[in-house]
This record gives C-alpha cells, sequence and structure tokens, in this order.
C-alpha cells in the first residue's frame, strides 16, 4: 500500500517530509514484533501510528487494547494491567483479567507510559523481556503473547535521572523510536488540517464550512501552536459553531487565538537552576528589605532631632540618608517624587506629644542575639548556670564556654 493510501485510510492529513518518514517506518516495523516508543508533544497525534502498526502486523485480527497509563489511578493500575485474583483486596469480589492477558495474541498501546509507577514499570519490564507476568494477590505465573508499543510526551532520559523512570525499562521499549513533528514545524500542513475540520464540522453541524482569507491563513501559520492538532481542532470547532459569517478574516481568527502561543505553557526549570533563581531572588530580597530599614532607621533618627531642637545640625551620615531618599537637605524636604510639593517641618512642643518612644536600632548580630539571652537565663535563675543551660537548651559545658567566650559577668 503507498504512502497516500494509508494517509487516507487513517485519515493523516499533511505532506511534511517529517511526518511522511514517520509513516514509513511505522509501516517497515509493523512486520516485526519489536517494541516501539512513539514520542512526540501532546496533542501531535501519536495515537494514529500504533494503530498503523497493529494493522499492518501479523496481529491484526488479534485484539488491540490501548491504555492510558496516566488516567488509571496509581492504587488500581497493576490490577488494571495484569489482573487480580478475588479476595486480592477489598472490592476484589472475583478472579479478572488484565490487558496484557486479554490483548493475548494482540497489540497492546500504552500511552503516557512515564506515568507509570516505578514498581509497575518493573513488571512491566518483565513482561517484555520473558512474556510472564504474575497477578495481584497471586503466586501464579501467567504467559502471554503481546507487541508492547507506548508512547510519551515526558522527556524519559530527564525522567531517568530524576529517578522517575527505569533506564532498563527505557531501552527496551526504545528497541524502534518513531517521533512526531509538532504542529509549529509542519507550517505547509496548518491549512490543510483546517480546511479538513472545517469540512468536519460543516457536516457535523450542517452548515456551509468556513472559509479563510490570506490574512487569516498567514496568522493561523505564524501561531506557535503549544497544544498541536488537538488546539488547531478545537479552533476550527469554536469558529464553526460561533462565527455567522463563513469567511474569517484575520482580526477574527486572532480572537480566537492566544495573545501569545509561544507562551502559553508554563516555563520548565531544572531543579537546580530553580534552586539557584530561587536563592538569588531571596538574597537580593533580603538585601533590599535590609536596605529599606536602615533607611527608615536613619529618617526617624532625623526627624527625632529635628523635633527635639529644629536649629540642631545634621549629622553626616544622617544627611546622607536623607538625600538618598529626598531632593533637598535644607529646612524643606521634598520626595524626589514631588519636588515642587515640599513637606515642611515645624518645631514641635515635646510635651503635646503621646505615645512617642526613642527609636533603638535593634541589632541583628547573632553573638548579640547568644549574649542576651545567656545574660537573661543566667538573671532567671540567679546566676545557677545548670538551670539556665536547660533553659537554653544546651549542655552546662557549653553554656560555660560561651560564658567564657563572651566574658560574660553575673
Amino acid at each position: 500500500m503507498d504512502l497516500q493510501a494509508i494517509k487516507q485510510r487513517f485519515e493523516i492529513i499533511g505532506n511534511t517530509a517529517g511526518l511522511n518518514r514517520a509513516i514509513e517506518v511505522a509501516v517497515q516495523v509493523a512486520p516485526t514484533d519489536l517494541s516501539v516508543l512513539v514520542m512526540g508533544e501532546s496533542g501531535v497525534g501519536k495515537e494514529i501510528f500504533p494503530q498503523i502498526i497493529h494493522q499492518f502486523s501479523s496481529r491484526k485480527h488479534g485484539k488491540y487494547i490501548a491504555v492510558n497509563c496516566g488516567a488509571i489511578p496509581e492504587g488500581t493500575i497493576d490490577s488494571e494491567l495484569f489482573g487480580h485474583e478475588k479476595g486480592a483486596f477489598t472490592g476484589a469480589l472475583a478472579d479478572r483479567k488484565g490487558y496484557f492477558q486479554e490483548a493475548d495474541g494482540g497489540t497492546i498501546f500504552l500511552d503516557e507510559i512515564g506515568e507509570l509507577p516505578m514498581s509497575t514499570q518493573a513488571r512491566l519490564l518483565r513482561v517484555l523481556e520473558t512474556g510472564e507476568f504474575i497477578k495481584v494477590g497471586s503466586s501464579k505465573v501467567v504467559k502471554t503473547n503481546v507487541r508492547v508499543i507506548a508512547a510519551t510526551n515526558v522527556n524519559i532520559p530527564t525522567a531517568i535521572d530524576e529517578g522517575k523512570f527505569r533506564e532498563d525499562l527505557y531501552y527496551r521499549l526504545n528497541t524502534l523510536p518513531i517521533s512526531i513533528l509538532p504542529l509549529r514545524e509542519r507550517t505547509e500542513d496548518i491549512n490543510l488540517l483546517f480546511r479538513k475540520f472545517a469540512r468536519d464540522f460543516a457536516e457535523k453541524y450542517r452548515m456551509p464550512a468556513v472559509r479563510l482569507t490570506d490574512e487569516a491563513r498567514s496568522a493561523l501559520v505564524s501561531f506557535h501552536w503549544p497544544g498541536n492538532v488537538r488546539q488547531l481542532k478545537n479552533i476550527a470547532e469554536q469558529i464553526s459553531i460561533i462565527e455567522k459569517e463563513r469567511e474569517i478574516t484575520g482580526d477574527v481568527l486572532r480572537g480566537y487565538l492566544p495573545s501569545d502561543g509561544s507562551k502559553n505553557l508554563p516555563a520548565v526549570f531544572s531543579s537546580s537552576q530553580g534552586n539557584e533563581s530561587f536563592s538569588n531572588e531571596r538574597e537580593i530580597l533580603y538585601k533590599v528589605l535590609f536596605d529599606m530599614k536602615n533607611d527608615m532607621t536613619d529618617l526617624k533618627k532625623l526627624v527625632l532631632d529635628l523635633m527635639e531642637n529644629r536649629e540642631a545640625p545634621i549629622s553626616g551620615d544622617h544627611a546622607q540618608s536623607i538625600r538618598n531618599l529626598y531632593n533637598t537637605d535644607d529646612g524643606s524636604f521634598a520626595p524626589k517624587d514631588s519636588a515642587q510639593n515640599p513637606i515642611h517641618i515645624t518645631p514641635v512642643d515635646k510635651e503635646n506629644i503621646q505615645d512617642t518612644e526613642e527609636f533603638v536600632e535593634e541589632s541583628l548580630s547573632l553573638a548579640d542575639k547568644e549574649i542576651e539571652l545567656i545574660k537573661k537565663a543566667l538573671d532567671k535563675h540567679r546566676g545557677k548556670r545548670k538551670y539556665a543551660a536547660q533553659e537554653l537548651g544546651i549542655s552546662e559545658r557549653t553554656l560555660y564556654r560561651k560564658i567564657k567566650e563572651y566574658e560574660i559577668k553575673g
């Protein structure tokens, strides 16, 4: 069967060289029993290629079972794949065949295989290597003759490095890989796909098919398509249903596209990059807050000095701090953002000021804090080091060493 006939049979749209090559590889590997790993982003249409391989293999008369590994809860995945014995767990009221037993003599397609738990990966590796498995709750070995085709949108080498995927299973599955291009690398196929979807939805909803202007076609091709073919199909359906005019302009089309297709998905960072970035940002934030605290301390001291004595000279350190925050350093103060509206400070009668206390900058030194706590503990226990050490949560020997180190009297 030639390439065009295969595309028609499986409703594959596109003429990109990478797409054609993927189809050719699928047809060539079909007569063998090799395991195949189909790789590509979410929405590119990976599910078509296991069907091609099954239909062109000697197993085409056997069962073809597709399993979405990511949709099965971790607690039941082993039972779903390999079956279970009656009474194996709560709710196991009867014996049950798993997918591997049901697909004996046929093909099983494991989609999103990167989501499999590590324990299930070990069971799968045994099936691939020996054709054997054990049901949940049983000790009897079951034989099966199944062709395994897997697919993933996960970067498996990265998952291996992170300890989330078995390296031996990867190499066993990856006997013959098939890589599917994302839609943004198939630009010549985008308008073909849109026309196909528009015709399908016109027939489904019994309405004329929408048509794109030249400007709309250009906008369609230039979009990044993070959701690939699935996203394109969804947008074609939305336009077909919502728009009354059947000719779609560029402005109308862009109303259905996210503002920037290249920025629709979360950015992915390695763990080391993420930790380093977070650490750097935290250090910068701490420094900014500390500088702000110092600036406010200087400002408060300066204001208190002025309130006590309007004629008192401003010290050099205080003057420099206030210049950093304000435009003028004479009697009138004006913030940098509003120099045209200076704030005038006039002498104040301190006797009329209530709830005013002297501001003393708090020390951030660890040594000063230790000395303060040790003194408080000693005062509390009237100099008895044994009880002071217990209060501080340290040994008496450590307390004695710190008293000597800090030259604490008492």
